[in-house]
């Protein structure tokens, strides 16, 4: 995910679940023949730009499992805590799985409503 809209799209208008590593948006958008979009969000308050980068690459190693269970045309934002660049790969696996089955639970469940 590049494009601002998109973020901001997920951030104010999907789900939010959160844990001390990581915080999660998802929005189920209705246009099924598009694939899944995953952003991340590092700020400064995590460390410097190497840092930064680092956190980037490890969250994206770690979502690549997950695409395939995304919906189709869902926007997923992830956002690092300042906790994060300490952290090891087997905690962002760990944060993310309960972070993205939380996020899943709660929006099928304002789907079929």
């Amino acid at each position: 995910m590049r494009r601002r809209e998109d973020f901001s799209a997920a951030v104010r208008g999907g789900s939010r679940a959160g844990r001390r590593l990581l915080t999660g948006h998802l929005l189920l958008r209705p246009e099924a023949e598009r694939p899944a979009l995953v952003g991340f969000v590092v700020s400064r308050a995590v460390g410097g730009a190497v840092v930064r980068n680092r956190v980037r690459r490890r969250l994206r190693s770690a979502v690549l499992g997950y695409l395939e269970s995304l919906p189709q045309g869902s926007l997923l934002v992830v956002r690092a805590t300042p906790q994060a660049a300490t952290a090891r790969q087997a905690d962002f696996a760990a944060e993310l799985d309960l972070v993205i089955a939380t996020l899943l639970r709660r929006q099928v469940g304002a789907l079929s409503r």
